[in-house]
């Protein structure tokens, strides 16, 4: 079975991983209130989905 003849470098290994990286979340602004929100997701400052109250979310 073939082996390497040479230990592969720091720098060979990290530019071969170079496209391995997390993405930042989806955002999208609320149409209700205008806060960020992640897609398909219920807006956590006003409560709504697809301009429907969904849950009830108490103001101080």
């Amino acid at each position: 079975m073939p082996v390497p003849k040479r230990k592969k470098s720091k720098s060979k290994r990290n530019s071969r991983r170079a496209h391995i990286k997390a993405t930042a979340p989806n955002l999208t602004a609320c149409p209700q209130c205008g806060e960020t929100k992640l897609s398909h997701h219920v807006c956590h400052s006003c409560g709504t989905y697809k301009e429907r109250t969904v849950i009830e979310i108490e103001k101080d």
